[in-house]
């Protein structure tokens, strides 16, 4: 019987794995377009929710930055038509509360990522995302542990779809069996194992009894599996 490789490398899904949104940050925004513009907090509040969640999934023909950009700019317009605001005081609201600006790690994202880091790990983040991904990587303070990083925006090609895991695993030069792949969507997860990568489930509300409830439990995952030793180590 063929065994295993060791690991080389953990490759991370990013929004509800690594991030989450904060809603609390709307009602920052709110507040702050309130004191600044004279509105409603309410009605800002809700009227930027209503934005994205109208928006949320139309980015995803983008390729390029300077597409995303474009994009960007489009909303901020949609946005000051829905919020009665001048075009200059939406983009000062846009410039304040970028898209990246409603991220938070999840709680020791950090700490977990410096861990296997030390272990010896590659790590990758791969996200259906806009192209900014370096940017929304680097607000949260993870970008630095991070070796490779793919937006499939920018691949053209989304997970499920075996190609983004390909093309993650060719920039990380490894082997699907040499890679643990961590997403909280089950098809992901279901997409990545029939590559032959590892592959897990995490559920960060802790309503799925079988998946991982904590990024820390990565660790305990990591030790099971076995991690490869670096070159020249015995």
């Amino acid at each position: 019987m063929t065994s295993q490789p060791p690991l080389r490398a953990v490759l991370f899904d990013r929004d509800d794995t690594i991030a989450y949104t904060d809603p609390g940050v709307y009602r920052e925004a709110a507040l702050w377009a309130a004191q600044t513009f004279g509105l409603d907090p309410r009605e800002v509040g809700a009227g930027m929710q209503a934005q994205w969640q109208e928006r949320a999934f139309t980015w995803w023909h983008l390729r390029t930055q300077a597409q995303e950009d474009a994009f960007w700019q489009e909303y901020s317009l949609e946005l000051a038509d829905r919020l009665n605001l001048t075009h200059a005081q939406a983009a000062q609201l846009s410039d304040r509360y970028p898209y990246e600006a409603f991220m938070k790690p999840v709680p020791a994202a950090r700490a977990v990522l410096t861990e296997l880091r030390g272990r010896g790990l590659r790590l990758g983040v791969l996200s259906n995302t806009l192209p900014s991904i370096d940017r929304t990587l680097a607000f949260l303070g993870l970008h630095d542990l991070i070796d490779v990083a793919v937006a499939t925006c920018t691949v053209g090609i989304h997970k499920p779809e075996p190609g983004a895991y390909r093309h993650a695993l060719g920039a990380l030069g490894l082997d699907a069996p040499e890679v643990l792949f961590i997403d909280d969507k089950q098809e992901n997860v279901d997409a990545a194992l029939a590559l032959g990568m590892h592959a897990a489930l995490i559920d960060l509300s802790g309503e799925t009894p079988d998946a991982l409830h904590d990024l820390g439990d990565v660790l305990g995952l990591v030790d099971r599996l076995g991690v490869a030793s670096p070159a020249g180590v015995p």
